[in-house]
């Protein structure tokens, strides 16, 4: 489990979505209260990612500011100022939705709950404890797998 964790603010929820996917743990901070995600960050010792210059100005916390629109070029600057590990190991270990642990599940406890094609195509599972989505190694996993490659490439 990686040790690193971050809390992301609303202009940033894709990104948030891929840090998850990468196997981070990342709490995404959609609420106006700034005093309240400052505490957050402190607190559970995470670095805050924004797009607002207005929040580095806090002591006492890590502040990475996200100059770029595009999303790729967001994660790629994040990788790099944080020198994050893109290890495939650790990929799609956390909830894209809520952030939680994904649990590893048995084909026949999620009978009913995929589709049927995927239910006959796929032998691995993995379930959200909290929210009770269901992941399954899709088309998506070789578009992260692709991106990675062509991250660790450039």
């Amino acid at each position: 489990m990686r040790e690193i964790k971050f809390v992301v603010t609303k202009e940033l929820g894709k990104l948030a979505k891929w840090l998850r996917i990468l196997g981070y743990d990342t709490v995404y901070y959609s609420r106006k209260n700034l005093a309240d995600l400052v505490i957050l960050a402190l607190r559970e010792k995470r670095i805050l990612i924004t797009r607002s210059a207005a929040l580095t100005k806090y002591k006492g916390i890590r502040v990475v500011l996200i100059k770029h629109d595009r999303l790729e070029r967001q994660i790629d600057q994040a990788a790099r100022e944080m020198a994050l590990s893109l290890d495939e190991e650790e990929m799609f270990t956390r909830c894209v939705e809520c952030n939680a642990l994904l649990e590893d599940c048995g084909k026949d406890d999620i009978k009913g709950k995929v589709p049927e094609y995927v239910f006959e195509t796929q032998e691995n599972f993995k379930r959200c404890p909290e929210c009770a989505k269901i992941f399954w190694k899709g088309t998506h996993w070789d578009m992260v797998k692709d991106w990675l490659e062509k991250t660790r490439a450039g």
